[in-house]
């Protein structure tokens, strides 16, 4: 029968039978029986060749996941542009960054034990609800410790509370606590951008919750076994999730879920659940509500409110301890009279901490003096954002410079240096900062009149050099000074040179010959480094260089992990030096830029012509337009090292015990892993032999923050500290193996055990991947730029600054109007308008992209999770 070639359509007389039979086929299928289709009955060569051509039109919707019949034109239509709307929505991020500096610690009060406070050595560590991902360098003996640590990192998931806790390093390895300061997530907007003095609360186990509990209720009528009717109270415990590690470890929680209420606590339990943070309870309890008889001959029953108000449904979350105390994990309190009858209530709840913890005057602890910026960008589709970034990537060729939309951008915000870095990074990745800082440099020079003066300023121009050298230049950075650092650090000879600062028995002489020996081997670094200055930065300096012998033709030469307060001393010595030395284009006032007396009598031995010289040729070098070769002798640049624990694949078959502590390094030729930091290493992978980095499924081995890194022999297996180091991890492996020949497509998201892999029972240790590989964006310069949170990040800076850009609006107008010099308010003199009628044109641009922004943020904006759903759930009351 299948000689005979199908038919390209159904006849239009008999498409109602035929399309009967179809839909009958289709639900058959759907209920998995295709050999009783084909027993119902015998087909004729005709439904043989019928059923063909409807099987080879259907085939692309069955591979898409066939569920419905044929929809008309419209339906198609409405289908599709339903579809993409959803996929356009899908795209959605939320992206959430801290930045920020633990500055310093007051009167910290005693702590438990036997430590006098005079003797504290403590130190600060920070921590999403209850995973620290942060922890500075130990204070010693000090109960007014200064830290000075900054600190900046990507918030890989959602959170509660962002806390600060202050810690007595003890003497027997045990640290102990001093207090907290914990700000919930909704507060932060508070606090940012400025410093803050928070007073130090008690740190109560009872307190340190996280996570979050799913929950079903019904409130339920029955007739009891006398005839007479009640109520009765469902609970499902369904999951959890987010639970705070143990120890490090997951834990073994086990649920209490309680009816509570005037003389009465009915507690019932829920299985104990080993070796998980997101633990499957799926447990349902029942508890009886009673009343009096006077109510047994009503036919319906009704809770009445004055009873609801009584009774509370409390569920606890604990750790099984086995032989010590369970530990507390959180609770969430429910009124009953949220409930209705016949109707289920269905949510998420964060567990809460206990009511009862200690309390404490909040000035018994000490304060804690912090400055946090907390930034969470909601990013839209890529397509939101194109008139945006097209405006300003026209920048470049906007004349005057000043109307263009970049330079706008950075004159309303010229106060707020975080403006000028999404900016410059769009430009680089574009490849349009060259022409763009060139164009600002020559605006500035032509308000130059000294060529002493030349980029002094706080002005545009230098802020976003310094920008792109920070971006551009780190590479270049460590490879140049990176060893003569180590070298300073590891020996660590006294260099203060400062008689005040002095210490007894320090011979003054001596530490001027241990600081003019670092500092000249710093000098050799820098000047003998030009073969390695970065491409992109020679041509920005070039252009400089070009600018600036054109403004002032008359003169040649342009003027351009926590290491301890001894070698920080010793490395500001040697900065105050070097920067000094740069400076110099010429012999006159060597020794004005010196204050301080040891300093200028110090810098003496370096009145030479040569290393003068040595200034020029380096700043020539980097700056002319002759092609400079590689010495050849890249050395490897440490990008990330840090103790982690593995585990490789196949080893043992009981993995506990094959997860060590591990020093991992990472270079951009090499992965590493050492038994100790500064050991030789164990295993050796090469960047290039990397296949995959990716996240593993916390069922693999029941550890949170796990990735794997497949490479040539067998999958690594690797757990980081907490969720920020996790994800540091696979950014900077993934960036660094982005470009290597035979990168996987797919990967196992499990591990193989017991002859099959978990994730897709795969009996095959070779069998392909069954989940997509995480694709890695291949950006100009190594950069790892996302093009369209930087643009978020810019609208953000607008709409923040509407007043501003609405009094340049006006200052254009009244310039444009009246032809003459800018005699308006003061304000309007902050602007740079050279061209009042280009510069309007611009701002006009600007106000209606950044409607049109706003625009589809309301939208997106109502369509946010629902409360009580798994990305917004509810707060519980606490007792």
């Amino acid at each position: 029968p299948f000689n005979t070639p199908p038919p390209t359509q159904f006849q239009s007389e008999k498409l109602p039978k035929r399309r009967e039979r179809e839909r009958e086929r289709e639900r058959e299928k759907k209920a998995g029986d295709f050999s009783k289709c084909f027993q119902t009955r015998v087909y004729t060569r005709a439904d043989v060749t019928r059923c063909w051509g409807w099987l080879s039109s259907a085939l692309p919707a069955f591979i898409n996941g066939y569920d419905e019949p044929a929809l008309n034109a419209s339906e198609r239509q409405q289908q599709t542009a339903l579809t993409m709307a959803e996929e356009d929505d899908a795209k959605i991020r939320i992206l959430q960054s801290l930045r920020g500096k633990i500055c310093e610690a007051k009167n910290l009060g005693p702590v438990s034990g036997q430590n006098r406070q005079r003797d504290l050595c403590t130190f600060c560590t920070i921590s999403l609800d209850q995973e620290e991902v942060f922890r500075t360098k130990v204070f010693d003996k000090s109960g007014s410790p200064f830290y000075g640590e900054d600190f900046y990192f990507e918030i890989p998931r959602p959170f509660q509370f962002l806390s600060f806790y202050v810690y007595a390093k003890g003497v027997f390895q045990r640290d102990l606590p001093v207090g907290k300061v914990s700000i919930r997530k909704d507060d932060l907007c508070k606090y940012s951008g400025k410093e803050h003095w928070f007073s130090l609360q008690p740190v109560d186990p009872n307190s340190e919750v996280q996570g979050k509990v799913h929950l079903e209720m019904r409130l339920n009528e029955v007739i009891t076994e006398n005839g007479s009717i009640g109520q009765h109270l469902l609970v499902r415990i369904i999951e959890c999730k987010e639970l705070p590690l143990i120890s490090g470890q997951n834990c073994d929680p086990y649920a209490t879920v309680s009816l509570v209420g005037p003389a009465r606590s009915d507690q019932k339990k829920t299985k104990v659940k080993k070796k998980t943070s997101n633990p499957c309870f799926e447990e349902t309890f029942f508890f009886e509500v009673t009343r009096s008889s006077s109510y047994s001959k009503k036919s319906h029953f009704q809770v009445e409110e004055e009873d609801i108000e009584k009774l509370e449904i409390k569920v606890d979350l604990w750790n099984s301890e086995n032989l010590a105390q369970d530990v507390f994990l959180g609770e969430t309190r429910v009124p009953v009279k949220v409930l209705r009858n016949d109707l289920a209530h269905k949510a998420w709840y964060f567990l809460q901490p206990k009511g009862n913890g200690s309390k404490s005057k909040c000035d018994d602890l000490g304060s804690l003096r912090l400055k946090l910026t907390y930034i969470e960008d909601m990013v839209l589709p890529s397509s939101c954002y194109k008139p945006l970034c097209n405006l300003l990537l026209k920048s470049p060729d906007v004349k005057p410079i000043s109307a263009s939309a970049a330079h706008i951008l950075g004159d309303i915000c010229r106060e707020r240096y975080e403006v000028v870095l999404p900016m410059v990074r769009l430009l680089l990745y574009h490849n349009r900062f060259v022409p763009f800082v060139s164009a600002v440099a020559a605006l500035e020079l032509d308000n130059t009149q000294e060529a002493n003066t030349i980029f002094r300023g706080n002005s545009l121009a230098t802020r976003c050099i310094d920008d792109m050298m920070k971006i551009v230049g780190k590479s270049y950075l460590a490879v140049t000074l990176k060893p003569v650092i180590d070298e300073i650090c590891e020996s660590n000879k006294t260099c203060e040179i400062d008689p005040i600062k002095l210490k007894e028995g320090d011979n003054v002489e001596v530490n001027k010959e241990n600081l003019q020996g670092y500092v000249q081997k710093v000098f050799s670094s820098i000047t003998q480094s030009s073969s390695s200055c970065p491409p992109l930065m020679c041509d920005v300096f070039r252009s400089l260089r070009q600018l600036a012998c054109k403004r002032f033709p008359g003169d040649p030469h342009l003027r351009s992990h926590h290491p301890d307060p001894e070698i920080s001393r010793t490395l500001t010595l040697i900065s105050k030096t070097i920067q000094t030395l740069g400076s110099w284009g010429s012999l006159s006032k060597k020794l004005s830029s010196f204050k301080e007396t040891y300093m200028y009598d110090f810098f003496k031995s370096f009145q030479e012509e040569k290393c003068i010289e040595k200034v020029k040729k380096f700043l020539d070098e980097i700056s002319s337009n002759v092609s400079k070769e590689s010495s050849g002798l890249e050395d490897a640049v440490v990008l990330k090292e840090g103790e982690v624990q593995k585990r490789t694949q196949g080893k043992k078959r009981l993995g506990k015990k094959n997860f060590k502590k591990r020093w991992l390094r990472v270079t951009n030729k090499e992965l590493t892993y050492h038994k100790h930091k500064g050991k030789e290493a164990i295993c050796i992978i090469n960047v290039k032999n990397i296949r995959a980095v990716e996240k593993l499924d916390e069922s693999a081995f029941n550890r949170k923050n796990m990735f794997q890194v497949v490479h040539s022999e067998k999958p690594l297996y690797v757990q980081a500290g907490n969720c920020v180091e996790a994800s540091e991890w696979l950014e900077i492996l993934g960036q660094v193996s982005r470009c290597n020949e035979g990168r996987l497509a797919t990967f196992h998201p499990s591990n193989y055990t017991g002859g099959a892999w978990q994730c897709c029972k795969s009996q095959s240790s070779s069998a392909p991947g069954c989940k997509p590989c995480t694709t890695t964006m291949l950006a100009n310069l190594q950069l790892d730029i996302d093009c369209d949170r930087e643009a978020e990040r810019l609208f953000s800076f607008l709409s923040s600054n509407d007043v501003k850009l609405h009094n340049m609006e006006d200052a254009c107008a009244s310039m444009a109007v009246y032809q003459g010099p800018q005699r308006e308010p003061e304000e309007y003199s902050k602007f740079t308008i050279q061209e009042p009628k280009e510069t309007f044109q611009t701002l006009k641009q600007l106000r209606n992209i950044m409607e049109e922004l706003q625009r589809q943020h309301n939208i997106r904006s109502v369509t946010t999770a629902q409360y009580g759903s798994l990305d917004n759930p509810i707060v519980g009351r606490t007792s």
